[in-house]
């Protein structure tokens, strides 16, 4: 079931259609423009689908754009079977039948942080429809935990603290929600003076909703579990994606005990592409030309491909 839904950012998006997508387990809120081959745009933590308004109207001009808050994050809200909703695994089939509403059988998805882990598990587990996958600031959650240090533990603290049980980490977040998202944002963006006033306010307004801050735990509670065990099954079995992969990430930085991440990304997939960017952890704000730039390459060196697939 589709209802439309009046246009939150008109400044941000012009000429994105707004409308809710109900599926089996999730009420998404989605927004899209453009014509051409499907890209699904996914977001991070502690965002909404705000956050690709610096790439999605620009993308929208050659493809077709869908951007969606990930489930229990923003306006996208879990509508049943909410015990374990936070499995990466269930949130790609919620938006894969997602995408099959809006009658895109065949796509390209691009994740930044959580929404990286969303989209390689779609990758994984939906070979025949997603054609291409862009991973943004993300190597697999295994290389995560297997490479976790005194200064990861330190610097990713919510990876750890949201990850306990219910009811702790909801508990310690609504002491106040306003100055835990104001410091998370500004450590990852080394000031809020860095991001969209209109795009932080949606950021702010949604974190005060203490279910999306449960939808962020259980969230953070799959990756230190359910999640964390599909991957290495799913690597024990030499599962491995199949889709070309673009891979982009924070200059200077390396993942999972050191490793440089094509290094990683090339134990879980065929065909590796990528480079680091400047710019800090939130690339599709802070350095949207350079991740622009490099989406555009990505998917015109596919070109041929990706359109006989989504065509045939």
């Amino acid at each position: 079931m589709q209802l439309a839904r009046q246009q939150l950012f008109p400044e941000l998006f012009p000429d994105f259609k707004m409308q809710d997508v109900q599926t089996k387990a999730v009420r998404f809120a989605v927004m899209s423009a453009g014509q051409g081959l499907p890209i699904l745009l996914l977001h991070g933590y502690p965002q909404t689908m705000a956050a690709w308004h610096r790439i999605a109207p620009a993308l929208a001009l050659s493809h077709q754009v869908i951007v969606a808050d990930l489930p229990g994050y923003g306006r996208s809200r879990i509508t049943a079977d909410a015990q374990g909703a936070g499995s990466k695994r269930r949130m790609a089939a919620s938006l894969v039948e997602m995408m099959q509403a809006l009658g895109h059988q065949r796509f390209v998805v691009c994740g930044h942080d959580r929404g990286g882990r969303v989209a390689y598990r779609m990758a994984l587990d939906y070979p025949d429809m997603v054609l291409g996958l862009i991973s943004v600031t993300v190597v697999p959650t295994p290389e995560m935990w297997e490479g976790a240090s005194k200064a990861f533990g330190l610097g990713a603290w919510h990876w750890f603290m949201l990850a306990q049980p219910e009811p702790l980490p909801e508990t310690l977040l609504s002491g106040d929600p306003g100055f835990i998202i104001d410091a998370t944002l500004a450590k990852m963006a080394g000031s809020l003076d860095q991001l969209h006033p209109l795009a932080l306010a949606d950021y702010r307004q949604a974190f005060r909703d203490p279910v999306v801050r449960h939808g962020i735990c259980e969230d953070y509670r799959a990756a230190a579990g359910i999640d964390e065990i599909d991957d290495i099954n799913d690597r024990a079995a030499g599962r491995r994606i199949t889709a070309p992969v673009l891979v982009l990430w924070e200059q200077g930085r390396t993942y999972g005990g050191n490793r440089q991440p094509l290094a990683i990304w090339n134990d879980w997939a065929n065909d590796v592409t990528g480079q680091g960017l400047s710019g800090g952890h939130l690339l599709p704000e802070l350095a949207p030309e350079a991740l622009l730039a490099q989406m555009k390459l990505f998917l015109s060196r596919h070109e041929q491909a990706f359109t006989h697939h989504y065509s045939g």
